[in-house]
This record gives structure tokens, sequence and C-alpha cells, in this order.
């Protein structure tokens, strides 16, 4: 006897389609710009939902973001660059602020949602000097929040830990916690469009 399906669950399932099939179908982009691959994800969306209730209650949201490359189909990673950002929300000025806290730290207000999007996106990069222009590539972006109660185990007092960044993407996320993954690949390096200091 087949399985029966609330008409509540078949209506969710209808309307999330479209959102996972808009996620699933984008692929990252790629610029190349001086040693570094910076991405481009312009319909990427993550300062939506849960966290930006939680963003416009007073809290803020921390996002752990890691760009991996492999040079064998996603099965190694060859090189990895992990970041962590906070985002906060200013109720008076129904604004943004986006913070760097990993590397060189940087930050910026007065930022709508899309601007402080792209203000996090466009701090990702990953050291391309030593990959050969022929050489295919793939490269992933994925990105995460994080639960308040775990980053105590991210940041010591000699600052962020990396190993332990590492582990968190090493683990699937937990319910609480919203993800997001972007791939793109094979291709070569010199097939990469070169941003303004590429040369």
């Amino acid at each position: 006897m087949p399985a029966r399906v609330s008409r509540r669950a078949c209506l969710a399932s209808v309307l999330a389609a479209p959102l996972r099939a808009a996620i699933s179908a984008e692929r990252l982009g790629l610029i190349w710009e001086g040693d570094s691959l910076r991405v481009a994800a312009p319909r990427l969306r993550f300062i939506a939902g849960p966290s930006l209730e939680r963003l416009k209650d007073g809290a803020s949201v921390t996002y752990f973001s890691q760009l991996s490359l492999s040079l064998d189909g996603h099965a190694t990673v060859q090189a990895r660059a992990i970041d962590r950002f906070v985002v906060s929300y200013d109720l008076w000025e129904a604004t943004f602020s986006v913070a760097k806290l990993s590397g060189s730290r940087r930050s910026a207000s007065g930022l709508s949602a899309a601007a402080a999007e792209a203000w996090c996106l466009e701090s990702i990069g990953l050291d391309a000097s030593r990959l050969a222009p022929e050489r295919p590539i793939w490269v992933r972006l994925d990105l995460r929040t994080e639960r308040p109660r775990s980053e105590e185990t991210v940041v010591g007092e000699s600052g962020i830990n990396l190993t332990r960044l590492i582990e968190v993407f090493s683990r699937p996320a937990s319910e609480a916690q919203a993800q997001w993954s972007l791939s793109t690949g094979p291709l070569r390096l010199k097939d990469i469009a070169r941003g303004p200091r590429g040369g």
C-alpha cells in the first residue's frame, strides 16, 4: 500500500522545488585577479530566511566560508581558503554591517543585504600563483552559518583556529545551520576571465 503524503507536505515540496533548482542550477563563477582566484555568485542569497530574522531581532550572524580547489574532480582538496564573517543589522538605519575576522581583517557598514552579500563574496579568494594555466581544475564554495555556542571552539585568545574551522566543514551541518554550496569545473586557469588586477 503506497504511503500517503499530506496535502501540506506536497504543497511545501512544490513551493520549495524552484528554490532548490535555482540554487543547484547556478554554477560558481570565477575571476582571475592578480595571483588569486575570486568567486562570483550574483544569485546567491544567504542573508535571508532565519538568518535575516535573527539579524532583525538584534543578534549578529556568523558565516564560515570554504573555497576549495581540486585537481581530480573534488576527490581530494589541493588548496583551500577558509574565512569567517560576522554580519549585524542596524535597526535604526535599516542597513547591514559586515566584518571579515580572518586573514586580512576589514569591515564595511551602511550596506543593503545584497551589498553585504557581495562584499563577503568579493573578500573570498584562493592563491593561484602555482597553478599551471593548462591544467584542469575544480573549485567549490561552501558557506554556512555557525551556531553561537560553538564559536568559542573556533575563536580563541590567539585568534581564529584554522584547524577547528576545517573541522567545521568536515562534518554535516546541523538542522540549526543554513548552508550553501556552489561548484564549477573542470576548467583551465587560462580560460578564466581576468579581473581588474589580472594584467
